[in-house]
């Protein structure tokens, strides 16, 4: 065994402590992704927590089209399609042409889109303080470091 590392950061099979800390993340991870989703038809109950992803895209890249956002999330074109028109019918998104191929459609959002997100930005940032109120900054620190690394490597299904 390498002294220089400790146990914990070294993958041993049948490791029991191991495993029971994975299950316990990963059932941990699928309640938060549970209470996002709530918490996401709570800031626009038309929408669903996919729906503000894609506008949070749409806010980074402006004027990508709908196969980009399917590729980006590895979702179904269709999908992507359904959860795209839904937002136009909402006023959050437009297209237009794309200026480089006018036969190409890119996706925008509108000002209502920009206001939307800004408003669930400000509740989710409220809901977060008041979740993590009690805890030390050096929990902060050491929470965000972790979220951090996670997500460096991708999310489930991503490499």
């Amino acid at each position: 065994m390498n002294t220089d590392t400790p146990e914990s950061a070294t993958p041993h099979r049948g490791d029991g402590r191991r495993e029971a800390a994975v299950e316990t993340i990963q059932r941990e991870m699928t309640a938060f992704a549970r209470r996002a989703r709530s918490a996401a038809a709570r800031m626009h109950p038309e929408l669903s927590l996919v729906s503000f992803t894609l506008l949070g895209h749409l806010e980074e890249h402006p004027g990508c089209r709908a196969r980009d956002l399917a590729a980006h999330y590895a979702l179904d074109k269709s999908t992507v399609s359904r959860q795209v028109a839904a937002l136009e019918r909402a006023g959050l998104v437009g297209r237009r042409a794309d200026p480089a191929d006018h036969r190409v459609q890119v996706l925008e959002l509108t000002s209502a889109g920009a206001a939307a997100l800004d408003q669930a930005a400000e509740i989710r940032t409220a809901m977060f303080r008041e979740r993590l109120a009690d805890w030390a900054g050096e929990d902060l620190d050491r929470f965000a470091a972790y979220l951090l690394r996670y997500n460096e490597r991708g999310g489930c299904g991503e490499h």
